[in-house]
């Protein structure tokens, strides 16, 4: 099931962000853009690399209003232990979500059954709560934040440009397509 221009489901969850211990909902994501990427499990494998490299490229992220939540079936203590034992994790300083109930997991259709454990998965939500990019993984294939990037500012852009579209591979500043009978066949 695609879960493409539909609205995320409400949740309020416990995270660890910055040494302290908050609450996010729902309805702290409005307004703004946000990443929902979740990994497996805490002290793991894979899973450290990718955090890492989102934590590389989290103040490009901040520079384009993007908010990042990582998301395992951990809980929030889980999280800061990571984050105090790790020197890949001690980088992070995007929200970690604890969902060790699943809700969040199960919102987004990425619990695997039986396991307890999401999938490798990453959400881009615009500021008005509706998915706009997805992307599932298997277990041994990690993902790139460069790549990450692309996506939202794709997106962006695509949401600040209605009737432009951005091409294979598009990065910022290239040309973009504006769908038209003129263009069927001619690409």
């Amino acid at each position: 099931m695609s879960f493409i221009n539909t609205p995320i489901k409400p949740f309020k969850a416990q995270a660890f962000k910055q040494g302290k211990f908050i609450e996010v909902t729902d309805t702290d994501v409005m307004g703004k853009w946000a990443v929902f990427f979740f990994y497996p499990a805490d002290f793991t494998f894979v899973c450290p690399t990718e955090l890492g490299d989102v934590a590389d490229h989290y103040g490009e992220f901040q520079r384009l209003g993007v908010e990042i939540y990582s998301v395992s079936t951990d809980t929030h203590f889980t999280h800061k232990a990571w984050h105090d034992s790790s020197e890949t994790i001690g980088k992070v300083q995007y929200t970690m979500i604890g969902d060790p109930a699943g809700v969040i997991t199960n919102n987004f259709g990425v619990m695997r059954e039986g396991q307890g454990l999401a999938d490798r998965a990453t959400f881009v939500v615009d500021p008005d709560g509706i998915i706009q990019a997805m992307e599932v993984t298997a277990e041994g294939i990690g993902r790139d934040a460069t790549d990450l990037l692309r996506k939202v500012k794709a997106a962006q852009y695509v949401r600040a440009h209605p009737g432009e579209v951005c091409p294979a591979k598009w990065q910022e500043g290239e040309k973009t397509l504006a769908p038209s009978l003129q263009l069927v066949g001619k690409i």
